[in-house]
């Protein structure tokens, strides 16, 4: 097929409807580009054999990957990133994978991730570091790493992807790409998770266009059976791109205690963004203060992000004869502080939430949308986070909950913040406070590196992101800058 790398997923769909071109041929296309480039990035981690589409759905005969973490395939193993889970198949399709596949999508191969999706960069000891497009030598974000590579990269339009503390926006941001991070509830986790990561976490895509995250977010919105909630409000998001938007009034806010010098290059994305807002005709006001405590956020996040790693490592043993030794170290020891974590110390974090819930209520009251820079730098290179000294030194210890105690009041807590967060302080507040947000690519670096604009909006108006998205991609498109991979 030619020009195949010209076409978002609908226009690939359309030209399979009307008889242009057959399934075989786009799957042909997406297989060949991934035998050119995937060498280079390491995007793909495992090959599935499926050319079948459902028939008659909206994307039926279009190319697509799934991210190796919880989004199951039956037959296929979901690694997780972990030599642990590695070898274990899924029974059965999670419920975002079979509305993939009852829209017609052909899933043809997993995308790498880090283990158990816990960092923002992907470089897994089981299959080795995601490599950027635009710049081999650096990260193209996580825990969605490999998705965005992939898309990125031009061998497939529009991939699965999730977000549990940013893992959507933030290689969506890295990789110059579109991405958004569905409100809570609105895409159901099951069947083996009611709501993951305790209700933070989200599945959803990294796109090209906006037109195909909002399609596809028709595909996956609505409740499931086994729903623990009434999902939000949702409707016709395909609609929402190219209709009318009022003029919004919108609250910019740089600063971050996590990270008190973000790069320059991070606020010149931020500062462009609002000044084309303001010429686009939207109110923008630059905030002296932010409308939420980033530090605290990020204390009350890893407390539940390490004893959810806790239980991700205790039930892949469960599940598999895994032994410590099919961990990653530093997943070891993420593992020991969630142990040593007190009940008490994990519901006074899941409360916290509703602390910064309220603030970011208040915020709306009064501003439509909150913009930042999506990360605090440009995407690091590839081993910029290996673990610091004190880290390797505790790991050579015993990893017990005792240790795991000790930990929790050493300076090694502050330096995982520093060193996970450090880079992407701004997005674990949607993720906490179940609000819709999204990484809109309108920024690239002196060196050629992207850096994305992040808008949070409120509980249910997804809609309201992809009409500013839509807007914004009219105003200054981004489809047809590529990165320079062969």
């Amino acid at each position: 097929m030619e020009n195949y790398q010209d076409h978002d997923a609908v226009a690939l769909a359309e030209l399979i409807r009307d008889g242009d071109v057959s399934p075989r041929e786009v799957l042909a296309a997406a297989r060949a580009r991934a035998a050119e480039v995937n060498d280079q990035i390491n995007a793909i981690v495992v090959d599935v054999d499926r050319d079948e589409a459902v028939p008659g759905g909206p994307f039926e005969g279009v190319p697509f990957l799934l991210k190796d973490l919880h989004q199951d395939l039956a037959g296929y193993p979901t690694s997780g990133g972990s030599r642990s889970l590695s070898q274990l198949r899924a029974t059965e399709n999670s419920h975002v994978v079979q509305r993939w596949l009852d829209a017609g999508l052909v899933v043809f191969g997993k995308t790498n991730t880090p283990e158990f999706g816990a960092k923002g960069i992907t470089e897994p000891a089981l299959y080795g570091p995601a490599r950027n497009p635009w710049n081999l030598d650096h990260t193209p974000g996580g825990s969605s790493g490999g998705s965005a590579a992939a898309v990125a990269a031009g061998i497939v339009p529009v991939a699965g992807a999730s977000d549990g503390g940013g893992s959507i926006r933030i290689p969506a941001s890295a990789c110059g790409l579109f991405g958004l991070k569905p409100s809570r509830g609105l895409i159901p986790s099951g069947p083996h998770f009611g709501e993951a990561l305790g209700g933070t976490a989200t599945d959803g895509v990294i796109s090209r266009s906006v037109r195909d995250t909002a399609a596809m977010l028709d595909v996956l919105a609505g409740a499931a059976p086994d729903s623990p909630f009434l999902p939000a409000v949702g409707s016709d998001y395909a609609a929402e791109v190219g209709a009318e938007i009022p003029r919004l009034r919108i609250g910019v806010c740089t600063a971050s205690t996590i990270n008190p010098d973000p790069h320059p290059e991070a606020l010149a994305a931020a500062q462009s963004t609002a000044d084309l807002l303001r010429d686009l005709g939207h109110d923008v006001v630059e905030l002296d203060s932010a409308p939420f405590d980033d530090a605290a956020l990020a204390k009350d996040f890893l407390t539940t992000w390490f004893a959810h790693c806790a239980h991700s490592v205790a039930d892949a043993k469960r599940a598999t004869s895994a032994t410590d030794s099919d961990f990653e170290d530093d997943t070891l020891l993420m593992a020991a502080i969630g142990r040593a974590t007190s009940p008490v110390d994990f519901l006074e974090a899941v409360a916290n939430r509703q602390v910064a819930v309220r603030r970011l209520a208040e915020f709306h009251t009064e501003y439509d949308l909150l913009l930042t820079p999506t990360t605090a730098t440009p995407p690091p290179r590839i081993g910029a986070f290996e673990q610091p000294l004190p880290m390797r030194l505790a790991q050579r210890g015993l990893l017990t909950a005792r240790a795991g105690g000790l930990l929790r009041h050493t300076p090694i807590v502050d330096q995982l913040v520093k060193d996970n967060l450090g880079w992407v302080p701004y997005t674990q507040l949607a993720n906490l406070t179940g609000r819709p947000a999204m990484s809109v690519p309108l920024h690239w670096t002196e060196d050629g590196l992207p850096i994305g604009s992040q808008f949070v909006g409120r509980l249910g108006e997804d809609g309201l992101l992809l009409r500013l998205a839509a807007q914004l991609e009219k105003a200054r498109p981004w489809a047809d800058r590529r990165p320079p991979l062969t």
